[in-house]
This record gives structure tokens, sequence and C-alpha cells, in this order.
């Protein structure tokens, strides 16, 4: 009977890629009907884990926004939207299991033109260095801190944000320094990084960091097969593959968030003015904030919350999320598809119903992310890359591939141990889609968990190596030189 088991698991392996036949589960960045109009105010993904800057303890986090960039477009280029506020929150204490954001940080971004006599938008020649003259279209941006118990508002320091990888007018992105080259692989050192993300990474006061930014999209899975009449392929191929986006990232000192002693929760939303005036000469933005997308944990909004309320959760707060969205969770439809399409006859079954396990993880929906740990385990171009390993122990399945961190705040799964990656926190590298099926097939809620197999759709990897210090997310595909599935 065992070996018939093995011999069936092993089968599931190839097979289970079916369960990805509900298109309904898949990281598409299209989240929402309404949001997908919208694409500089489209969040695509929100990353957070623990890591060492200039020997200091700090949570990095990051929002990603306009999904599907195709590189080296123009005249106009993607670019971050002066219109609108781009928010990173992080909850502590009790506000974590409220909802609540206790600290919100504020990105708002202004745009100029060195000349605008001139058709050419972007670039009046070659960038030799960021802000500089031949880079007409220049991005700055101010960061600041909101503390919701107190009030208080605090302007942490401005960026300035590079420019985007054209080719020849950006050469230093591409290999060799060369436009016509593909563009930098990820690095292991700070000094490896590409001349302009080095000279974009930002101090601000306090001991924070910001970099914001294009950048490429580091979220990989084979999305395009599960929309093409579900015709999936062996291997699978990276539908992001090829694309940026661009990047806002913010490492802040724990000490900020008083300690790290707790578990913290972070989110992110993107807002718009409710009200445009329109006139002659200029148009306007007034009237206050209204949200207009929100990010949390991969995949919720997109793969387990109904049509009927995706447009509703961009709206809401994680506060309203045990109301409006744990039947999603606690129930998910898509365990029942599993056990109807892909797991008929086999001695396993996902739980359809009270799972209190992906409630755990995605109620509310906010990234939960253990401060008390060392630094997590970061990816580079994989196990064999000849200058940029993953760390040792990385795995972009985390806990389900041996990736684990101690806890020093909870008993985790058994004396302290917790995932070394999402749903501990989210890492650039992290396969959240294999990681997320795997778990719902599975059964979390017991001790030791029941993890019948180990779900995939094919794609192990992104296209380009992750850098392995700030901002992580790799160099920004070249417009002149990159390639798609």
């Amino acid at each position: 009977m065992k070996s018939k088991v093995t011999i069936l698991h092993r089968a599931m392996a190839a097979v289970l890629a079916a369960l990805l036949t509900s298109p309904a589960f898949a990281s598409s960045h299209m989240d929402a009907p309404l949001i997908t109009r919208d694409p500089s105010a489209n969040t695509t993904d929100v990353y957070a884990f623990v890591q060492q800057e200039n020997g200091v303890k700090v949570l990095v986090t990051a929002l990603g926004v306009y999904p599907h960039e195709e590189p080296g477009i123009g005249p106009n280029k993607y670019n971050f939207d002066d219109n609108v506020l781009y928010e990173i929150h992080v909850a502590t204490g009790s506000d974590v299991a409220a909802g609540k954001p206790t600290f919100s940080y504020q990105f708002k971004f202004e745009t100029n033109y060195k000349n605008k006599d001139t058709i050419l938008q972007s670039y009046l020649g070659v960038v030799n260095d960021v802000g500089d003259a031949a880079q007409n279209l220049t991005q700055s941006y101010t960061v600041t801190k909101v503390n919701h118990h107190g009030g208080q508002r605090t302007v942490l320091g401005l960026g300035v944000v590079p420019p985007n990888n054209q080719g020849n007018a950006t050469p230093f992105y591409n290999q060799g320094d060369n436009g016509e080259n593909p563009a930098k692989d990820g690095v292991a050192t700070e000094a490896e990084l590409d001349k302009y993300t080095r000279q974009a990474i930002t101090p601000l006061c306090k001991g924070y960091i910001a970099f914001a930014g294009q950048r490429d999209d580091g979220f990989y899975a084979d999305i395009q097969s599960l929309f093409d009449l579900l015709k999936l392929r062996s291997p699978g191929k990276d539908s992001q593959a090829g694309f940026n986006l661009h990047l806002m990232e913010l490492a802040i000192p724990v000490s900020e968030l008083g300690g790290d002693r707790q578990v913290v929760g972070v989110y992110a939303t993107t807002s718009r003015r409710q009200v445009r005036i329109v006139k002659d000469d200029e148009d306007k933005e007034a009237g206050r904030w209204v949200q207009v997308a929100r990010q949390g944990n991969p995949l919720f909004n997109e793969g387990l919350v109904a049509i009927a309320d995706k447009d509703l959760y961009s709206r809401t707060q994680p506060s309203q999320d045990n109301s409006l969205f744990r039947k999603y969770a606690e129930n998910p439809e898509l365990c029942r598809l599993i056990n109807l399409l892909v797991l008929k006859g086999a001695p396993f079954k996902a739980p359809e119903t009270g799972r209190s396990d992906i409630a755990g993880i995605y109620i509310p929906d906010l990234i939960k992310v253990d401060l008390s740990t060392g630094p997590c385990r970061l990816a580079g171009g994989g196990p064999n890359h000849p200058t940029n390993k993953d760390d040792m122990g990385f795995s972009r399945l985390s806990i389900f591939g041996g990736d684990v961190l101690s806890s020093a705040v909870q008993p985790g799964f058994g004396g302290g141990v917790i995932p070394g990656g999402w749903p501990n926190g989210r890492r650039f590298g992290d396969d959240v889609l294999d990681i997320a099926v795997t778990a719902l097939i599975g059964d979390l809620r017991v001790n030791p968990p029941v993890v019948p197999i180990i779900a995939g759709d094919g794609v192990d990897g992104n296209d380009m190596a992750f850098n392995k210090v700030f901002p992580y997310e790799s160099t920004p595909q070249n417009g002149r030189n990159h390639t798609h599935p």
C-alpha cells in the first residue's frame, strides 16, 4: 500500500499543475476588475522581511506597482504618478489582530522636466549619473511617517528616482556598461550594483533607507497558460519574464517599531483624490484621498475572494476582513475544485471547510513578520550561480523546503520553528504560488502539519537573479535587449 501511495504522489506531482486550472488562482497583478484600468495605482506585490542594514536590524518593506511594463517604450515612459498616494502600512501590538495600521509610510512623487521644448521626453543624451542634465524627466519623492496613535507626521527625507532602463541612453544598467547588452545580473555586494541603483539608494533620517525606481518584475509563474484554455506547459514559462514594474522600498529600523520582540503586520494601499477639476490650462486633483487598491499577502484577492467582492476588497481596510472576507479563507472554493478536478481517487483530500490555518494567514490580510528572528535567507541567482548563489539553506518553498527560522516570541511548529519565508514575511524569490497551493491541499491545523505533496506550476525561479543587498529586487530589463517567453 505504501508503494502505491508513493507512486500516486509522484504522479500527482505532475498532475497537480492541473489544480491551477481554476483561473481564479493566479497572481496576475490584475487582482480586481476596476484597478486594472489604473496601472500606476495598480499594486503588484508587497514584500516584508528581516535583515541587517549598516549593522542595524531592520524590517525591509516594498511595494510594486505598474504591472507588465514593457521595457523601452517611447516617447512617454512608465513613471510613478504624482496624483497617487502610495502607502506602506505597518501594524504593531494589538493593531495586528485588529487589522489597523500603527504607522504608515507615505511616498509622494513630483515630476519635473529640464526642457519641455523638445520631443525627447525622458533622455536628452546618455545618462551618466542619476538626475544629470541628460535625464530630462526627473522624479523626486518625499517619504513621510504617520503615527496613527499620536497623529504625528514626520518627513523622513527626500529621494530621486533613477531613469528607466531604455538601453543606449542608460548603459550602466546593462552588462559591460553597454546599452546594447542585456541588463546586469543580480549581485551579492553593494559595490557590484549598477551605478544608477547605487546612486538612488537614499539614507533618510533615523536610520531609514529608501529606494524608488524601475525594477525587473520578480514574481514568477506560468500565468499565460492558465488563461489560454488551461493548456499547461511542461516546463512552465514565466509569464512575467521580460517585464518591469516600479518599486518603492523602505528599510525600517525595528527600534522605530517598538523593538524586535513582536510580530508585526504589513500591507500597502494606493489612493487618489476624490475630485478632479478640469480646466483649460491645467487639470487639478482635489478633495480627500480615496483608496483605490490594497495589497497584503499574495494571492488572496485574486485567488480566494469571489468576483462579487474583489473591488470591495480594493476599497476596504484589513480591519474589515474578518466580517467581509473570512468566509473565503475558512471555506476556500479552490479546495473544493481541487478535490473535484484533481484529487479524485487520491488517498487524501484538501480540507474544504473550517480552514482556520488559511484564515490565520489571510485574516486580517497583513503579511505577518516575526521581528525576533535573525535575518532571513536571501535568494540570489540559484544554488549554482557562479558569483551570487542563494544563501545557504534558502528555499523558494520556505518551510515546505526546510527553510525555517527560530522565533523568540511564538512557539511556531514547536521550539519556535517558523517559516523562513512566506507566510512569515515575504522575500524576493519566495515561490508564493507553489507555497499557497501546497498549504491549501495540506492541513496546517495539526502539529506536525500534514503535507501530502508539494504542488507546482513548473516555474521554479525568476528569469533574472535577485540582488542580495538593498534594494534586493533585480535590475530592470533593458528596453533594447530583453525577451519574453
